[in-house]
């Protein structure tokens, strides 16, 4: 018997080797950046706003290099002052749009604090009629969105999201 013990230990042993060990997955629109300090993830961000202006028939947005570095100085801004505004730092929206370059026939700006994923903020802008309808504004085929980590704040994740139509 002991043989036989003996014998089928690394046959055991051998098998279970061959088991496959599954990594535990979630979506980029559920980590935790409050925990992570980690940036949003701009196509998952692209991704959840595209199926949702997809449900009204509105256009798709791509994400713009020019419309993210907006979106990432207005979130760094408002993490620096912990301060949740359209005009932290004395600038308008609209200011600081021109002072980018970037020449829009429409643009929109969502900002938010204190929401630690993805998903809260789109819950979040969703959920708020007025931010509601900035990301369902027609015609706008272009987007930035940022996020700033400021880990001592009240909110510790600082969020911006512009929405453009180029000019």
């Amino acid at each position: 018997m002991r043989r036989f013990a003996l014998l089928l230990f690394p046959l055991a042993l051998g098998l279970a080797a061959c088991g496959s060990t599954q990594v535990e997955t979630k979506p980029a629109f559920y980590d935790n950046l409050a925990k992570t300090g980690q940036p949003v993830d701009p196509a998952a961000a692209a991704s959840i706003l595209n199926a949702y202006r997809g449900t009204k028939g509105l256009s798709q947005l791509s994400i713009d290099p020019e419309l993210t570095r907006v979106a990432q100085e207005q979130a760094n801004a408002m993490a620096a002052a912990d301060t949740l505004s359209h005009e932290v730092g004395g600038r308008t929206f609209v200011q600081r749009m021109k002072a980018s370059g970037f020449d829009p026939k429409v643009a929109v700006e969502n900002v938010g604090a204190g929401y630690h994923t993805l998903a809260e903020a789109f819950s979040g802008w969703r959920d708020s009629p007025p931010h509601n309808v900035n990301m369902l504004t027609p015609g706008v085929t272009r987007m930035g969105i940022a996020t700033a980590f400021a880990p001592k704040s009240k909110y510790k994740v600082y969020w911006a999201l512009v929405l453009a139509q180029p000019g």
